[in-house]
């Protein structure tokens, strides 16, 4: 499906804040390898399903929960360490698969002056790795799970790129493919438009859904914001 969106926009969004796992490049696949790696290298099982469900999570929770799941003699730092190695090796010189209309959508967003945050829960060498080989950096912030204290769901990683960019989130539209990630989002007054990639996001508010980014422009973007002066008074504990 495609969104539903207004005939009546009254502005751009103030700036549009981006996830990137499973939003802007499909890495899904490549954190599983990496974690059905670790787990062969120490005897372990793990599964599809076990990798699906640390989607959009923080890293060091994840690698807490892969710890207990394998029952590994390492730290859950080191356990993060192993996967952000593989991770961000493969963004460097492997093959990137770039979520449909992703790519254009930032192409068409920096050709609109509208800023754009980069708010994800992979480390910093992840997401510089990424930036690398998009050519000109589009973000004017770039907010990971390694400078936060807490990590989505909890609301701090996108209040931060909203701060970092002196806007206010709630006229802020971020991007997202998971649970945790649209929670974070939500929680902080950010529209969110929630294109799923390998796990089912649930309704709620502030989120409308869309199949895909492809065929979708600044403009679709500014449709989401509510009339300005209508936003509810706060943000979401």
């Amino acid at each position: 499906m495609t969104p539903h969106l207004d005939t009546v926009r009254t502005t751009l969004p103030a700036a549009v804040l981006w996830d990137l796992d499973g939003t802007i490049v499909d890495t899904e696949p490549v954190w599983l390898a990496a974690e059905l790696s670790l787990a062969a290298q120490h005897g372990a099982t793990w599964t599809e399903q076990d990798g699906l469900d640390l989607v959009g999570s923080d890293l060091l929770e994840a690698g807490r929960k892969i710890r207990r799941r394998m029952g590994l003699s390492i730290t859950a730092e080191e356990v993060v360490e192993a996967l952000v190695g593989a991770v961000s090796e493969h963004m460097r010189h492997g093959d990137l698969v770039w979520r449909p209309g992703a790519r254009e959508m930032i192409a068409a967003l920096a050709e609109a002056g509208v800023p754009q945050a980069l708010v994800t829960m992979s480390y910093d060498v992840i997401a510089q790795a990424m930036i690398a080989r998009m050519g000109p950096n589009p973000f004017d912030a770039v907010v990971t799970g390694d400078v936060v204290s807490n990590g989505k769901p909890h609301p701090e990683p996108y209040l931060t790129a909203a701060a970092t960019l002196g806007v206010d989130p709630r006229r802020c539209v971020a991007i997202e493919d998971s649970n945790t990630g649209t929670r974070s989002a939500a929680a902080a007054g950010c529209q969110v438009l929630v294109v799923p990639n390998l796990v089912p996001v649930d309704p709620g508010e502030r989120r409308t859904q869309a199949e895909t980014l492809a065929g979708l422009g600044p403009d679709d973007l500014g449709r989401l914001l509510p009339p300005e002066g209508a936003e509810a008074e706060g943000v979401d504990a």
